[in-house]
């Protein structure tokens, strides 16, 4: 164990000074990447296809004949030229199955098409491409003129991914979607367009891809020794407690709603048990149905899941909202009581401690625990599918519930944080000085954390929906 957790150190160590490189597939393990390359020549259209697919979709389809998915490309691709179709062919094809996450395969197909016509004369030529637009990815093309001119092209001569072998680190929020092109070609020589721009990723963001990245590499491991296997679900921890804790998944809004319910430790326990249930049991079925039918496509699953997890966020943020609204008229009465003198018996004290729980109790906390562990992560997906692909689907399982352990421990402790700040903020209202500047924002807690968790569940939803 001693050595294990002084591997882990060197190896985040290595993660923070090591410079972050892109992940094999900016939008994920569920994506299918294009790139179009065309070549326009006096007497005809040359294009470079080639479809990147991640370790999902190759799981899901593998492919084995070349030809025959060239062929697919080829019939999904238009070319018009001067608005009269140019019929392609295709001269070439290829196939690679290079490795990627968790000990998985990819699959790169690369497909040369021509199509003969006349482009000796001022003309404009079309191309759109549409093999595999039910997949989500990143889709670019480029151009270039051989023997003819390219008037103001749309697209540029180069490709930033260096044809699907290295992604560009700043697209990964807003990747490229070209479809179609329209080209004006002219008499003369090519004029080259600009190409793309290229970024680091953010300090935080280049820590958790590179411990990812170590950690697919580390379950897709033939050689599984004590020391791999340690350090693999000791990562698994920290990646699920680093998901957990990253902006835009609303796990930490939990917490919010715990202080909000004046939620005990054992409620943020039980919350945090259910959140790991949940996350595990997700990532297992999904694995299960993506294994089993290559009609799943597992991105419009999380997708769904998104929203409904996002709906029963606001939900329970409705239900608790309409039970702050209607205790305040009390709590004001009581308040003003308490401002005049007047002693306050226990029934109130009891009454005070537990109120903000009215409306929704056990269920709420199952609920919100549902809610925060609803949407497999794609990661902990890839390296379940890995570990079964060679063998191994109890080591699988375990990084998976390591996984959700981890996300469950940083919800938990946020939840207990804010909990204990809540208290705090509660015991200096009771104190004279204290009282008029902190008793209106004690009052305002379960409002306030109410329109939070309202508010957040809403946007999860949208963004699940818009995604």
């Amino acid at each position: 164990m001693r050595k294990a957790l002084a591997l882990l150190v060197l190896c985040l160590g290595a993660v923070l000074v090591v410079p972050a490189q892109a992940n094999a597939h900016p939008l994920g393990n569920f994506t299918v990447n294009h790139h179009v390359g065309v070549t326009l020549r006096p007497a005809g259209v040359e294009l470079r296809v080639v479809v990147d697919s991640a370790e999902i979709p190759t799981l899901q389809e593998p492919v084995t004949d070349a030809g025959r998915e060239c062929a697919a490309v080829a019939a999904a691709t238009a070319v018009t030229a001067g608005g009269r179709p140019v019929a392609l062919a295709v001269a070439s094809s290829g196939l690679e199955h290079p490795r990627g996450d968790a000990g998985l395969t990819t699959t790169r197909t690369t497909c040369v098409l021509t199509g003969a016509a006349d482009l000796d004369r001022e003309t404009i030529v079309t191309v759109r491409e549409t093999y595999r637009e039910d997949r989500i990815g990143w889709r670019e093309m480029t151009a270039v003129g051989d023997g003819v001119a390219l008037v103001d092209p749309a697209v540029p001569t180069a490709s930033v991914s260096d044809e699907l072998r290295r992604y560009p680190d700043d697209l990964l929020a807003d990747p490229l979607d070209v479809r179609s092109v329209d080209l004006r070609v002219a008499p003369g020589s090519s004029t080259a367009a600009p190409g793309g721009v290229r970024t680091g990723l953010g300090p935080v963001d280049s820590v958790v891809a590179a411990a990812t990245s170590a950690f697919t590499d580390l379950a897709g491991s033939e050689d599984l020794t004590p020391v791999v296997g340690v350090l693999a679900v000791l990562l698994s921890l920290l990646l699920g407690a680093s998901h957990a804790a990253l902006p835009g998944h609303g796990k930490t809004v939990i917490a919010a709603y715990l202080a909000g319910r004046r939620g005990s430790v054992r409620d943020a326990v039980a919350v945090g048990a259910t959140v790991t249930v949940t996350h595990t049991a997700g990532v297992l079925v999904l694995g299960l149905l993506v294994s089993a039918s290559s009609a799943v496509a597992g991105e419009d699953v999380l997708r769904l899941l998104g929203v409904v997890s996002g709906l029963l966020v606001a939900g329970i943020g409705a239900v608790l909202l309409r039970s702050a609204l209607r205790r305040r008229p009390a709590e004001a009465a009581v308040r003003e009581l308490v401002g005049a003198g007047a002693p306050v018996g226990h029934g109130h004290g009891h009454g005070h401690g537990h109120g903000h729980g009215h409306g929704i109790g056990r269920s709420g906390l199952v609920g919100m625990g549902i809610a925060g562990g609803l949407v497999p992560s794609p990661s902990a997906l890839v390296v379940l599918l890995g570990a079964v692909a060679l063998g191994r689907t109890w080591f699988g399982v375990v990084l998976v519930l390591g996984y959700g352990v981890g996300m469950a421990a940083t919800l938990t402790a946020v939840g207990l944080l804010l909990v204990r700040l809540r208290d705090r903020v509660e015991a200096m209202a009771r104190v004279d000085r204290f009282r008029a500047r902190l008793g209106g924002l004690v009052a305002l807690v379960p409002v306030l954390t109410s329109v939070l968790v309202l508010v957040v569940g809403l946007g999860l939803a949208v963004r699940a929906c818009l995604g």
